[in-house]
Formats: C-alpha cells, structure tokens, sequence
C-alpha cells in the first residue's frame, strides 16, 4: 500500500509525469496573471484619478507626463487620448476604445494556455486509465497462456495506474478550470472599468463636460 505521494506518482505510470507538467504550468500562469491583474487594477485606479484631476485643471502635460510614466491599458488609452485633445467627444471615445482593444491581448495573455491545461489534464488521465487496463490484459495474457490462474495482485499495477492518473488528472483539470473562469471574469471587469474611463477622459479631453 503506498505509504506517501510519491509512491503514488510513481504508481500512476508515466502518463502521471505530462499530467505533472500541467500542474506546474496552470499554478505558475495562474500565480502570474493574478499578480499581474492586481497590480493593473491598482495602478488603473490611481492613474485615473491622477490623469482627470490634472485635465480638469487644464493641466495637459502634466496628464501627458503621468500617462508617459503609468503602465498598463489605462495608460496607453491616456496617450493616445491627449494626442486627439480638444477634438469631437465621438472622435476621441473611439481612439481610447480602439487603444483599449490594442491593449486587451497583454491581459488576456497566458489565459487560454490555462483553459487548454483544464481541458488536457483529464485527457490524459483518460489516457493513463486506457494503458492501466491494457497492462491488466496482458497480464490476463500471459496468465492464461501458461495456463496459471490470475491472483488480484498481479492485476493491482494496471488498476493503481488506471485509477490514480484519472484522480490526479480531475485534481489539476478542477482548480484550473476553477482559475481559469476566475481571471476571466477578472479580465472583463477590467474591461468594463476600461469603457467607462474612456467616457470619463472623452468627456474631459473634448472639454464637453459640463457644458449647458
């Protein structure tokens, strides 16, 4: 009976190594993205503040200079914002929202690798549990073509590997899916933050807020 994890990877087969792999990779991407979308709601928020309290004071380098210094989508909807200062409200809501588009893929990057590994994971635990009832058959060959009977112990490998590259499977393919509709929802919050500062920076770059 194995005693610790390890023994019960090694019991899995070799099917249990690429399902090891996928375990990594979905908590490094997700570890990553989480920081990374922490840090872009963060800064988004304080350089929105930053930026309209600098434009409502008509200060437009300085709104330049804090653009020039952020980071993230935000940022690169404020400068593409201020190069169309002063022009139609219409005309400048359409830049930041086609700024924000060009922005979008850095968010979403790495994203779809952990969907893909939420898909693959339980495959190949489908796949160790096909090679684990093979050994059990050719044990069950062998067996009987010397005419010797078949004792549950020699079936006991192919049912360990059958069984555990199918649990270790669903146990990497669950929380992965689980982040990976996490961060999604992330990313369109993010998203829907992102349209409505672009009506709040139209709004102030166009100089039509607060005309009667």
């Amino acid at each position: 009976m194995p005693t610790s994890l390890f023994e019960l990877f090694e019991r899995g087969g070799p099917v249990m190594w690429p399902i090891l792999l996928c375990s990594i990779f979905a908590l490094a991407i997700a570890l990553e993205r989480l920081l990374v979308l922490a840090r872009v709601e963060e800064d988004s928020s304080r350089l929105l503040t930053e930026v309209c309290r600098a434009l409502e004071q008509r200060q437009l380098n300085h709104a330049e200079t804090l653009a020039g210094k952020g980071e993230g989508p935000l940022a690169g909807m404020v400068r593409a914002g201020i190069r169309r200062y002063g022009r139609p409200r219409q005309e400048i809501l359409e830049m930041l929202e086609e700024a924000a588009a060009l922005e979008m893929p850095a968010l979403e990057r790495h994203v779809p690798m952990l969907g893909t590994i939420a898909h693959l994971a339980p495959l190949l635990g489908l796949l160790g549990t096909v090679t684990g009832l093979v050994r059990c058959f050719q044990v069950i060959q062998e067996k009987t073509s010397t005419v010797n009977p078949v004792n549950p112990s020699d079936l006991a490998g192919g049912i360990w590997e059958a069984l555990l590259t199918t649990v270790f499977g669903l146990l990497v393919a669950i929380p992965a899916y689980a982040l990976y509709n996490y961060l999604a929802v992330r990313i369109s919050h993010i998203t829907h933050h992102l349209e409505l500062s672009a009506c709040r920076l139209a709004d102030l770059l166009s100089g039509e807020k607060g005309r009667g």
